[in-house]
């Protein structure tokens, strides 16, 4: 079934409902234009609620996860991101696969000139992991349709 885009191109935002996808998919990523693509300002979007599962046991890791960056010429669009981030749900990941794979499909979604994901992961065991991975803008890559 395909989802009607709005003026901006965008079919998650306006729309009542929507699926969230059994495992992290890259294409639920929508973006739209900066118009302030002139200059550098920064964007901060924090997540109190992340979970994924451990790849061993199964059972959930908890995070606050952060994400910095500095937009080019396309910007997230923050329920696409909403619906991106639940989709690790029920994924079995390691915490520091996961921050990175979500660098990886934010820059490869919006081509940013910085970003940096913050994954602040709750103790386990008595140990807490935080994982912090950057992309500094210099190698770009387009998103593929």
């Amino acid at each position: 079934m395909s989802k009607a885009k709005n003026k901006r191109g965008l079919t998650l935002l306006g729309s009542a409902a929507g699926d969230i996808p059994a495992e992290p998919t890259p294409q639920i990523l929508e973006t739209f234009e900066n118009v302030y693509a002139k200059r550098d300002y920064v964007i901060r979007f924090t997540s109190l609620d992340f979970t994924s599962l451990c790849p061993v046991t199964g059972q959930p890791d908890f995070a606050k996860i952060t994400i910095t960056y500095i937009p080019d010429r396309r910007c997230i669009e923050t329920k696409s991101l909403k619906f991106y981030l639940s989709s690790f749900r029920n994924s079995r990941r390691f915490n520091e696969e996961v921050v990175n794979r979500i660098l990886e499909d934010l820059v490869n979604a919006c081509a940013p000139r910085q970003l940096t994901v913050l994954g602040e992961f709750a103790p386990r065991g008595g140990i807490s992991v935080t994982v912090e991975a950057t992309h500094s803008g210099n190698t770009r890559k387009t998103r593929k349709k």
